[in-house]
This record gives structure tokens, sequence and C-alpha cells, in this order.
């Protein structure tokens, strides 16, 4: 699992019956730079299922690969990513998210979302 805000959202023309009741959203995936000292350094887009109501902003439990699916059961669905958790707050310490010799390091600080 990763960590991941969303960005945006997918609009479709049309959609699969397997998927309703969710949305498509578009997240961007957390370093652990970006979790550590809010930097702007992200990884490449992805697109999720999201049946839990995430929102732009929202920091997100990104589950992917076969795992995705695995919420839909027999089902055979097109998911490739999908919205695990919401989450309400991460505190993280630099020292150990980066690592050693991180410049930023010199500093104790934490981010609280």
């Amino acid at each position: 699992m990763r960590l991941a805000e969303i960005v945006g959202k997918v609009t479709l023309s049309r959609s699969l019956p397997e998927l309703k009741g969710g949305r498509l959203l578009l997240a961007r995936p957390m370093t652990a730079a970006a979790l550590a000292l809010d930097a702007p350094d992200r990884g490449e887009d992805v697109v999720l299922y999201d049946d839990l109501g995430a929102g732009p902003g929202s920091i997100v439990g990104l589950s992917e690969g076969r795992e995705a699916a695995n919420p839909f059961g027999k089902i055979k669905t097109p998911i490739d990513a999908y919205c695990a958790c919401l989450l309400d707050a991460i505190d993280v310490d630099p020292e150990l998210a980066l690592p050693a010799g991180h410049p930023a390091l010199d500093t104790n600080r934490t981010r609280t979302l």
C-alpha cells in the first residue's frame, strides 16, 4: 500500500455496471520526502477506484495490482488501483522516513494533516 493525494477526478462517457457505486479519481503518490517535509516531489499520477468518498486534497491509502480488485470478489473488473482507506492525520519522523545524510535531517519537523 502506498499513500497518495487526490488531485482530480476522471470523467467517463460510459462505465461498466460492475463499477456502479464508486468513481474514478486521479491520485498522486507521495514520496518519503513529501510526507516528512511536505516537499513538492510526488510520484506519477494514478487513476484509482473510490467508493469511500475521497475528494481533492484527501490523503488515501492506495492498493494496487491484484489486491485492488479483491473488494469486487469474483466479479472481474478492470481495476489496477483502489482507494483502500482515507487518512485523517499523518505524523512522520523525518529521521525514520529519509535516508541518512539527507539535508533536511538538520531540523526536527513532523507533518500533521
